[in-house]
Formats: C-alpha cells, sequence, structure tokens
C-alpha cells in the first residue's frame, strides 16, 4: 500500500512538473498512465484525473506564469466559469458510455491534437 503511494505521488509530481512547463492539460498524460501502469479502467482514470486536477493543483504554476504577465485573468476566469458547465454535463454524459467508446474517444482527440501541434501554425 505505501508503494503505491509512493507512486500516486511520484506521478503527481512528474505531471506537475510537466504541466508547468509546457502548459499542457496534465489529464493527457495522467489519464493513459492510469489506465496502462496502475490498470484503472478509462472511466476510473478519467475520473481519477479530473479529482486531482481541481482548482487547487493549477494555482501556483499559474502563479508564476501571472507574475510574469504571461496569463489573462480575465480569460481564464471565464473558461473556468464554461468548463464547470461544461465538465458538469461532459462528465454526466461519459458515464453512459461503453469503455470502449470512451477510449477511442479520448485517443482520437490526442492524435488530432498532436497533429495539429505538430503540423499546424
Amino acid at each position: 500500500m505505501a508503494h503505491m503511494l509512493f507512486l500516486y505521488i511520484l506521478l503527481g509530481l512528474l505531471i506537475g512538473a510537466l504541466s508547468g512547463i509546457v502548459g499542457i492539460g496534465g489529464g493527457i498524460l495522467i489519464v493513459p498512465l492510469l489506465v496502462f501502469f496502475f490498470h484503472m479502467s478509462q472511466h476510473k482514470a478519467q475520473g481519477t484525473s479530473l479529482g486531482a486536477l481541481l482548482a487547487p493543483i493549477g494555482v501556483l504554476a499559474f502563479w508564476e506564469y501571472y507574475k510574469a504577465g504571461n496569463a489573462d485573468l480575465k480569460a481564464a476566469l471565464l473558461i473556468a466559469l464554461g468548463f464547470v458547465v461544461g465538465g458538469y454535463f461532459g462528465g454526466a454524459w461519459a458515464q453512459q458510455l461503453p469503455e470502449v467508446a470512451l477510449r477511442r474517444i479520448f485517443a482520437t482527440v490526442l492524435i488530432v491534437v498532436g497533429i495539429r501541434m505538430m503540423f499546424g501554425r
């Protein structure tokens, strides 16, 4: 049990550092790692990721960006408001999807975003 606690903390440290460096949503990495290395179902991994990424997690990274003049507070608050509403409905909808459909949707989003980032402007 202590071994798992350490691994979860290590996962959080690594993903937190990477998220702070490149500004990615930690869930893009946390979800696949929870599925493949911690053997969680897609539903459980996504729910766990959402729980881990609640507001307090990004506060310190956001503060560093804000102090450097690299964050738009108004935009962030408006996005957060939309995220709360959208997250509620998206979370409810995800519970109705079969495991394989949820995993394929997640993978498709990662692929599309990755291709756009690699080849887009």
